[in-house]
């Protein structure tokens, strides 16, 4: 943590709900169809992350605009917050989040990877990406993650966040008794 900037820090330390999209995010972007079955590729570090942030009291919210049943399992195997999957501007799916939570664009932390993220990324407290998101999601993000969506990047987000508000010691001592 010592080596992140200090602005950033601030940014993780504030956060109080944890959003992001799905295909790119929590996935690589890759959607295999046929057979009438769509199947996506979920992380198992990122899951348990999520499941960590909930355990510390920070909600966790998925907005996709491309509702998918993979996506509608996994968020019930986890148990997220709050799932919104529809055709749409992302911004009024979070703004409605905002006040349903109580909570202002300073308290979210969000990460997309494509343009219809564009405008939840301008407005968030912290803005994260992944290595293979558009340029402009790039250049507005506050954070780049090292792993690839689908590989861990929400898991090193999630637990630069767990750091940063000083609750990861307690998680760990939690899981070594």
């Amino acid at each position: 943590m010592s080596n992140l900037p200090h602005t950033l820090i601030e940014r993780l330390r504030k956060v109080r709900l944890f959003i992001c999209d799905v295909d790119g995010i929590l996935t690589d972007a890759s959607v295999f169809m046929g057979l009438d079955v769509e199947i996506k590729r979920f992380n198992i570090q990122d899951g348990l992350g999520l499941r960590l942030l909930q355990r510390e009291g920070i909600k966790v919210a998925w907005v996709s605009n491309r509702p998918s049943y993979a996506t509608t399992q996994r968020a019930n195997d986890l148990k997220i917050d709050f799932l919104h999957q529809a055709d749409g501007n992302k911004i009024t799916a979070v703004e409605k989040l905002l006040g349903e939570t109580q909570l202002g664009w300073d308290d979210i932390s969000y990460m997309g990877d494509d343009v219809v993220d564009l405008g939840v990324l301008k407005r968030a407290g912290l803005a994260v990406t992944v290595p293979h998101a558009i340029s402009e999601a790039q250049e507005v993000a506050h954070y780049v993650t090292e792993l690839p969506g689908g590989d861990g990047a929400v898991r090193e987000v999630v637990d630069m966040i767990l750091k940063a508000q000083g609750k990861w010691e307690s998680i760990v001592r939690h899981f070594m008794q």
